[in-house]
This record gives structure tokens, C-alpha cells and sequence, in this order.
């Protein structure tokens, strides 16, 4: 699905996307390749099916190997010019019983959600620090950052911290690198039914949801070239809650 028309230029910009392969990720990069970005993107494993835009190239690489994730910031920048935008979005955890979980999957929740984007921004830094411009990174977080997470206690704690890291970076790196972050809620993508069951099960959760609805992956899209762009040069250490009004509260009865 297109991500529809955008008011923002990006024609001159290098825009690099984690986990581009396939939903949220795959919706940022055709949005930035629609107006006018050369993106990269990288993901653990190829897209299913190919990009419709020559503006876009994948890298199968994995984000938490910091050697593997410099080296392609370097080939990027090469074969670019330089980057304008890194966009976190890679992450993601199954659900498990806090009491059962492992110490090693909560180690790699942590790598991937967390870990990763910190060591990545720190990566790109020099490459953004001298730009004309500067540079923008946005930071893809949850609403599981604002709320208890049953079963996903080690996400939640990893999105809540990637939040105060964009403040923090906010503040150290500017003017010359804004940082900000999209706070998501409940998005629509091929991996819905995986993680929220039936139509029964997701209508229960969207009657909880002021909007209505789950998110569709070109609205988290929209709210990233927002903040990526040089029109929002005086937005930094944001959070954009992206979430369609939250949930409503379970304690207060919905009007009939």
C-alpha cells in the first residue's frame, strides 16, 4: 500500500531506515522514497517481495552487531554523500511470562530494542554532526513505554528507555542533531493476527481504542517525515504519540 502524497522534500536527503523489509519499516521507506529520499534500509532477512521504487536499497544485516551495523553506515554514506536521517525503527519481542522468561530472550529484547538504536545513533553521529543541515533521528517507541505491559514487561521497559535516550541525546547533540521519537500505538500490518488473534480478540482491544481502530502503517509513516524534516527544525526531544487517543481507561465505563 502507498503511503499517499507528502507535502515534504526530501530529493536532496539521505534517509536511513532499520527493519525496512516489511511493515511500519517498509511504509517509512516508501514514504521518504516518495518524496524524493534516497533510502537505505537494512532487516535481518531480504523483503518478500521486491520494493516498487528504485530509491530504496536493502542490506540484510543484523542491527545488533555493531561492527556489521558500521559498516554499513560507511557504505551508505559512500555511495550517498553523506546521511540526513536514521530512522530506529527495527524491534519487536514475542510475548512471555514475565516469571518464565529467560535471561538470554531478555537480553536480546533488550539488543534489539534497545541497545541497537542507542549504539546506532552513536554510529551516525559523525556522520551528521558536520552536515549542512544537520541531521534528524527519529526513534520508533511504543505506547507499551507509557503503560503496564503484561507479557512484554522487558519491551516496555526497553521502548520507556529508548524514549528518555532521545531526550537525553536531544539535549547533548543539539542544534546541529535534533532527536525524537514516535510514540506508536497498535498498528495494522501482515503480523496482526500473530500477535492479537481473531477478529473477535481484535475487536475487544479496538473498542478500548478512542479511534476506533488499529493505526494503518502510513500514519506512523506520515509522523516520521514530519519529524525527520527541515520544516520541523525546532522540534527535538518530542514525542509524537501516535496512538489514535490511547485507550480508554479500564476502570471508567464507556457511554452507551
Amino acid at each position: 500500500m502507498s503511503s499517499g502524497k507528502t507535502r515534504y522534500d526530501f530529493s536532496d536527503q539521505t534517509v536511513l531506515v532499520t527493519g525496512g523489509s516489511r511493515g511500519i519499516g517498509r511504509q517509512i521507506c516508501q514514504a521518504f522514497a516518495e518524496a524524493g529520499g534516497q533510502v537505505f534500509t537494512c532487516s535481518r532477512r531480504a523483503p518478500e517481495t521486491p520494493f516498487d521504487s528504485d530509491r530504496i536499497q536493502c542490506e540484510s544485516i543484523d542491527v545488533r552487531d555493531p561492527e556489521a551495523t558500521a559498516g554499513w553506515l560507511a557504505r551508505c554514506s559512500e555511495r550517498s554523500g553523506g546521511i540526513d536521517v536514521l530512522v530506529n525503527n527495527a524491534g519487536g519481542a514475542p510475548s512471555v511470562v514475565s516469571a518464565e522468561a529467560p535471561p538470554k530472550l531478555t537480553n536480546k529484547i533488550l539488543e534489539l530494542n534497545l541497545n541497537a538504536p542507542l549504539v546506532l545513533a552513536t554510529q551516525v553521529h559523525p556522520y551528521m554532526v558536520d552536515r549542512e543541515h544537520g541531521g534528524a533521528i527519529v526513534n520508533i517507541v511504543s505506547i507499551s513505554s507509557h503503560r503496564p505491559t503484561p507479557t512484554g514487561a522487558v519491551y516496555g521497559a526497553a521502548k520507556a528507555g529508548l524514549m528518555n535516550a532521545t531526550t537525553s541525546l536531544a539535549v547533548e547533540w543539539g542544534p546541529q542533531i535534533r532527536v525524537n521519537c514516535v510514540v506508536a500505538g497498535l498498528v495494522e500490518t501482515e503480523l496482526t493476527a500473530d500477535h492479537y488473534g481473531d477478529a473477535k480478540s481484535k475487536s475487544v482491544i479496538t473498542d478500548a481504542i478512542p479511534a476506533g481502530r488499529f493505526a494503518r502503517a502510513e500514519e506512523i509513516a506520515h509522523a516520521v517525515l514530519f519529524l525527520s524534516a527541515r520544516d520541523s527544525s525546532y522540534v527535538s526531544g518530542a514525542a509524537l504519540e501516535v496512538y489514535g487517543g490511547g485507550e480508554w481507561p479500564p476502570t471508567i465505563p464507556k457511554p452507551a
